[in-house]
């Protein structure tokens, strides 16, 4: 059976026809060979032969090679580009009106359109933006109520200072935090058919545990589960445990919350003084906080996406997955090296 690009000269791949037109001419001008019978013997049209040798007179053998047909003209320019990609970067969709401070790229396609007068889809905005180094990610999000100015005095005044402090005497830094596990959390994506929503069977029982935690930029992680609320005396339960056994002295940076703050509390580290002191980040800055990320961690990347039958179930999956990371040092020092904490990781 005869091949097709036997027929049709155009589904020959543009390289091997550059040397082809090479070859012809070069058996004509260099061998003798008539141009009739060169292309006779290429099966291809007694117009092509000439059109090659007047090319080869005008530019040589490179004239001769493919030329590729030049693509559409770009829809959207580098201005238009830039604007694009300054629009992503330093504002969000609320400064236009919309209400929703999460970019798309259906959404920014409707900005151009609206805004500069150009019609794509979502899937070319995706590709410029992609190109232009931009990537669709969770964002970090950040209380409106928080003071940038406070802020920016902790981490370049007073932390430097609790930082000489705590070398001066010896003492280790952690950060600390707490949070709750509940059996109706899930998290995580499946594949399914389209259009149909893909249906996982939960159980729909209740269940909660609270979980007090501690890291440290060496990688250390101290955890203490309770079904119990946290309060003033639960915490000092778990700053009880943390200091059992210790060598050194600990310096806790903690969240504002009011068992914090207490009486009780106050009264404990008094008399504690020369094994523990505490310091407060700034009022909702949670992002600051490197023990942050261990919810992040047991709960969005573990606990959510398993199947928990019920509350003693969750008790179990929790401790183990708490233990697992408590060995993975290199993991938890990872969450001080993210821009938000990466302050702290000295």
């Amino acid at each position: 059976m005869k091949p097709d690009w036997l027929s049709d000269a155009r589904l020959i791949p543009d390289e091997v026809m550059s040397y082809l037109r090479k070859i012809a001419v070069h058996a004509v001008l260099e061998k003798g060979y008539s141009p009739e019978s060169v292309i006779d013997a290429l099966g291809l049209s007694r117009s092509c032969i000439y059109d090659w040798l007047n090319r080869f007179k005008g530019g040589g053998y490179e004239s001769l090679d493919t030329k590729k047909a030049p693509g559409a003209t770009p829809v959207l320019t580098s201005d238009m580009d830039d604007w694009l990609k300054q629009t992503v970067l330093n504002s969000t969709p609320e400064d236009f009106g919309y209400d929703t401070h999460l970019w798309t790229c259906d959404l920014l396609a409707t900005l151009l359109s609206n805004h500069v007068g150009v019609d794509v889809i979502g899937e070319t905005v995706n590709h410029h933006l992609q190109k232009m180094g931009l990537s669709y990610q969770k964002p970090s999000y950040v209380a409106i109520e928080q003071d940038p100015v406070a802020v920016d005095r902790f981490i370049n005044e007073e932390f430097p200072k609790i930082q000489r402090f705590a070398n001066k005497i010896g003492a280790d830094i952690g950060f600390e935090d707490e949070s709750a596990v509940d059996l109706r959390e899930h998290s995580g994506k499946t594949w399914g058919a389209r259009g149909a929503t893909p249906a996982v069977q939960v159980t729909g029982k209740r269940g909660r545990y609270n979980i007090l935690s501690a890291v440290t930029a060496k990688g250390a992680l101290n955890y203490h589960v309770t079904e119990n609320r946290i309060n003033s005396s639960e915490y000092i339960l778990f700053l009880e445990q943390l200091l059992k056994g210790r060598s050194r002295p600990l310096i806790l940076i903690v969240d504002r919350a009011s068992f914090h703050r207490s009486k009780m509390v106050r009264k404990f580290i008094g008399h504690h003084r020369k094994q523990i002191r505490l310091h407060f980040l700034p009022s909702y800055s949670a992002e600051r906080n490197p023990d942050e990320h261990v919810w992040e961690e047991i709960k969005d990347k573990h606990l959510g996406r398993q199947s928990i039958k019920n509350k003693h179930d969750l008790k179990k999956r929790l401790h183990s997955v708490l233990k697992s990371l408590q060995q993975r040092t290199g993991r938890v020092i990872s969450f001080f090296h993210l821009p938000e904490t990466q302050y702290a990781s000295q």
